[in-house]
Order: C-alpha cells, then structure tokens, then sequence
C-alpha cells in the first residue's frame, strides 16, 4: 500500500524531500510560562495518552516556528493554559492537525485557541491521503518519516517507556512537518479546487463539532440500569423459547454452535454452497431463512437485544463522565462520502428495529429548563438524487409536496394514487432507494422476497417511466471511468480505485459508488454546511441554544423554553435554505423532554 502511495504522491514528496538534508533542530524545552512568547506563526501539536482526548492525559505540546523547536511541558500548560496559545500569541496564526482535539484538550485545562486557520487532519482528508488521528499515516504518504503513535508509546493495555528526550523529539517533530507541509496542503487544495470546501465549510465545522463534544449530553443512568434488566429479563424467555425450538441449548451468541443447530440438527437450508462445516450465521444468511422457520426471527431479535444491552446499556453506562452526561467523539475525517460518525459512544448505529432500540433514546435529555428539539432532513437523499437527474417528474411531486413512494408506485403500476396499495407503495419504496444506491435486480429481488425476473421488471419499468434516470446514471458511470473520480455539490472530491480493477464485482462496486457518492456526499455537505449556519446565527444572537447531536440527516438541539419559537424558526430557516435544489429541502421539527419523544 506504501509503495503505491508513494508512486501516486511522488511529486509531493520530491517537493517535500528539500528539507530531508537538514540537520536535527535542538529541542528547546520551555518550563515556565515567563519563557513562552512568540514572534512568528507556528505550528503546534499536543500529544496525550490513548484515542480519547476527553480523558486521556497531556504529555506535551511540541511547537516550530519555521526555525525554532519548543517543548512546553505538561506544567506549563496546566498552569498556564492561556498563555500557551493565547495571550502572547493572539494574533499570530497558527496550523495544526486535529484542531477539535487540542481545543477540547485546552479547554480541560481552561485555555482555547485562537487564530487557528489551518488543521492538516482536514486538509488531508479532503486529499484522499490515508488518514487516522495519527498523523504518521498522512505524512509517511507526504514524504515524511516518523514513527507511529503505537509504535511509540504502544496500547493502553501495554504501554512503552517513552525517555524524556525522545519524547520531546517526537512531539516536536510533529509540530515541525505540520509547519513544514501546509503550504504544500494549502497548493493541493487549490488544485483540486477544494479551498471553498475547507475553509467555508470543513474548517468552521470544527469548532462546532468540538462547541458539541465540549457540551455532551445529558444521560440518565438509573433509567438505563432499569432498562437493562428488563432486557435480560427479556432475553431469558427469548432463549428459553430458542431453546424449545431448536430442543437443545445451545450458546445462542457462537456462529459455530448456532450454525451447527440451525443447519445440522434441525435441518435447515444453508443458502450457500458450502465445502465444509463452517457455517455462517451471519445477518445476510439469516435474512434469507426468515420464512423457513420461526426460530430465525427470535435469533435476530435476540441478537438485537444483546447488541442493545452491550452496547447502549453496559457501554452506555461506562461512557458516562463525572458531569452526568457522554461527551462523544465526532470523526470528521473518516467517512468516503463525508458523512460523520461518532465513538465512545457511536450515536450513529442505536438500533430501531425493536422498541427497546427506540427506547434507548429515552435516556437523553435536556439541560435544566429545556427541550431536545430535533431536526431531520426528510428524504434528503431522493430529492438531491431528484435534482441531480433534473427528472421533472419527480421534481415536481417533491415540490408539490407529495408522498414521493406514493408517486412512484402509482406511475409505475398505473394507478391512480388513491389507488395505491401498501405492498406498492412499499415495491416503490425499494425500488426508489435501491436506485440511489445502484442495487442490482438480484437485491431488489430479496428486499422484496420475489423472483429475480420479477424484480427485473419492476426495475425496468422503473427506468422506463422516468427514462432522465438512465440517462443520469449512465453518464455518471461513464464519467467517473474517465475521470477516475466524482464529485458532490459542494465539490467535495472522492476518487474511485474500484473503477481501476480488473475484477468485474469490483469493477461494479466502483460504479455503485460512483453513483451514490454525489448524492449521500452532497447530503453530508448541505448538513455540514447548515449546521456551520446555525451555530454562526446561535452565536451572534446570544442564544444558549446548543447543537448536541448529529446522526445522518438529523440534529439534536437543546433549547431553553425561551427561546424555543425563536429556535425552530432559525432551524427551519437555514436547513430548508442553505442550499437551491430543484426539489427543494424539507426539515421535519420535533421537541420533547427527551430524544425519544424529540424523534
């Protein structure tokens, strides 16, 4: 993968090579505040101990100015919060990598930062450079030599012995290649015509995602510890009945034992050609035996409640900080598409399925005198897909307001739309998702449990009602095999190595996300954007409003009673116009004392 990388980026590593040939800059180490004054802009970079910048300890800040090596040590930067990156140095403009992480570092400590333009984290991750919240990963592809954080301080369950001097020399190293490879960064962005990208959006989204970690959310752990026995109660009579089913016990939660009832015992159809005994008991295998026996559906349900209880009630409870609530970590730099995701705890993968999922929810609450309101794109998806194939058709039910699935089922059935059946609205549903994620007939077939012919069918009536739908997906296709890339709307670029291979299935991969990433992209760019508005307006009304909260198209607000009218009116107003679409946004508005009855 290296050696790949490095031929792709060779250019920028012959540009960065220059400084190869430099002798080792002297660390100088600063241990106390009255040292600390600055006359040039400069990188910094502080390290801490584990993934999770909420709670691990500071090490040090490593700081270059484009000549000079400094080490404050972790004293300093606990007394002296302040001057470290802001009084002496207010109008000196700083870069870094993972801005969010060092502002919820200092802001441990009492300090902030100001003047911070420039995170490398972001910029290489608009790049299509590998990256982590190491930067060792990015800057190796740049050309650049440095160990690991693993490799230098290993894991949390076995540490290194990291000596003082090689210490400061990492840290400060790392602050020498942010100094060393932003206007490099800065070029690239211009090229690929990103800057509008990084600046506009990206950058000012960094503080309001660390404005959200920084505030958390409240959880009630009492109503999780109940909640959590009800479900082992639950779980209990879930596997007793397994148990009568299957008439053994068994570990419900072993692939191997599981495969061996389901398939061995009783006898079950395994829908694979297999060579040996080593069954799957995966989601995808047990999706396609529902209707063979009952016991299928209670292995999921169960399943389910056990990943509930994992993860949502135990790991729920564990991630609860001393003020009452979970302070999660956005990732802002991991997705293809540009979406988010969150960690410790993910926010993102809370289960609907069952009620108990939904009922998780009912933990979350609001700060004193307030609601959660929540605001959620509908159809965000579809309506960018509806205006980036300009079929009027469909354009035209979303501005008139219609119930799209609805639409679409009576123009392909041809009906009348008060004729439309549930099971039509619902092949039209299928078929209208399926599109947007380039499904082959043979999955629309099992998500909706009839035939592949059938399911051919109804696709190509589909494309033969709307015909501008073909027109768009083929010349998307054909561009991204020439371009070797797409782009969203906020011209946030992804290239596709898939499209590059050989292998057919992979090959087709590459299609499929060549066609859903403009439009699962762009809905990532519009929320982005619209969240960066509103924090801005929050901000310059002086309302204690606060985002807390994102989960794909949704945002979590807590609002004092105050200013809730006031509140829902700005939300509205932003999301529903940040962007012009053809089929225009639609925000769906909720409130309550907590997020289940806010969704």
């Amino acid at each position: 993968m290296l050696k790949k990388l490095e031929e792709e980026h060779s250019s920028k590593i012959a540009f960065l090579e220059q400084d190869s040939s430099k002798k080792e800059i002297k660390v100088e180490v600063i241990n106390e505040s009255k040292d600390l004054s600055f006359h040039r802009d400069y990188a910094f970079y502080i390290e801490c101990i584990g993934g999770n910048y909420h709670r691990g300890d500071i090490l040090g800040m490593g700081i270059f100015d484009g000549k000079h090596r400094y080490f404050v040590t972790k004293e300093v930067l606990q007394n002296n919060p302040q001057t470290s990156l802001q009084k002496r140095s207010y109008r000196l403009e700083k870069w870094t990598y993972d801005l969010k992480k060092h502002m919820v570092l200092l802001h441990r400590l009492g300090g902030k930062i100001n003047h911070c333009p420039f995170d490398s984290m972001v910029a290489t991750y608009l790049l299509n450079y590998p990256v982590k919240d190491d930067l060792a990963f990015p800057f190796v592809a740049l050309g650049k030599e440095i160990a690991t954080y693993e490799d230098t301080f290993g894991t949390l369950k076995r540490p290194k012995k990291v000596e003082e001097e090689a210490l400061q020399q990492y840290i400060t190293t790392k602050a020498q290649m942010i100094y060393e490879t932003r206007k490099r960064l800065e070029e690239e962005l211009k090229q690929e015509d990103e800057t509008s990208l990084f600046y506009d959006v990206e950058m000012p989204l960094v503080t309001v995602l660390a404005d959200m970690e920084l505030t958390g959310i409240a959880v009630d752990q009492t109503y999780l510890e109940t909640m959590g026995e009800e479900i082992k109660a639950k779980m209990e009579k879930m596997a007793e009945k397994i148990y009568e089913e299957a008439g053994i016990e068994f570990n419900i939660m072993s692939p191997r034992q599981l495969g061996e009832v389901l398939f061995e015992k009783m006898g079950l159809p395994y829908p694979k050609r297999i060579g040996n005994k080593n069954y799957s008991t995966s989601k995808e295998i047990l999706d396609k035996l529902v209707h063979v026996h009952p016991i299928i559906n209670e292995i999921l349900d169960y399943r389910t409640l056990s990943k509930l209880y994992t993860n949502y009630i135990v790991g729920l409870i564990a991630e609860i900080h001393p003020d009452g609530k979970v302070h999660t970590i956005f990732n802002q730099t991991l997705t293809r598409t540009g979406r988010l995701s969150s960690v410790s705890p993910n926010l993102q993968n809370i289960p609907a399925r069952l009620e108990y999922g939904r009922l998780i929810r009912k933990a979350f609450l609001p700060s004193e005198g307030a609601i959660l309101i929540s605001s959620d794109y509908s159809q965000i998806e579809l309506r960018m897909f509806a205006s980036l194939s300009k079929v009027s058709s469909l354009v035209e039910a979303f501005v008139q307001e219609k119930d799209i699935h609805r639409k679409t089922a009576s123009d392909i059935f041809h009906v009348t739309e008060e004729e439309v059946t549930k099971e039509m609205r619902r092949t039209a549903k299928a078929v209208n998702f399926g599109i947007l994620y380039g499904i082959s007939t043979f999955g629309l077939s099992e998500d909706l449990g009839i035939d592949v012919k059938s399911a051919k069918e109804f696709m190509d009536t589909y494309l033969k009602t709307y015909p501008g739908i073909k027109e768009y997906m083929d010349q998307e296709i054909k561009e991204a095999h020439e371009k070797g890339y797409v782009r969203t709307i906020m011209n946030r670029k992804r290239t596709i190595e898939e499209l590059q291979s050989k292998n057919f299935m992979i090959r087709s991969q590459g299609e499929r996300i060549a066609l859903n990433t403009p439009i699962q992209g762009s809905a990532a760019d519009i929320l982005k954007k619209a969240m960066v508005d509103i924090f801005e307006t929050f901000s310059k009304r002086g309302l204690k409003s606060k985002m807390l909260i994102q989960v794909h198209d949704e945002l979590v607000i807590d609002c004092p009673l105050a200013e809730k009218e006031e509140v829902i009116e700005i939300v509205r107003d932003i999301m529903e116009h940040v962007v012009s679409l053809d089929a225009p946004l639609k925000v769906e508005i909720a409130q309550g004392s907590d997020w289940y009855e806010a969704k």
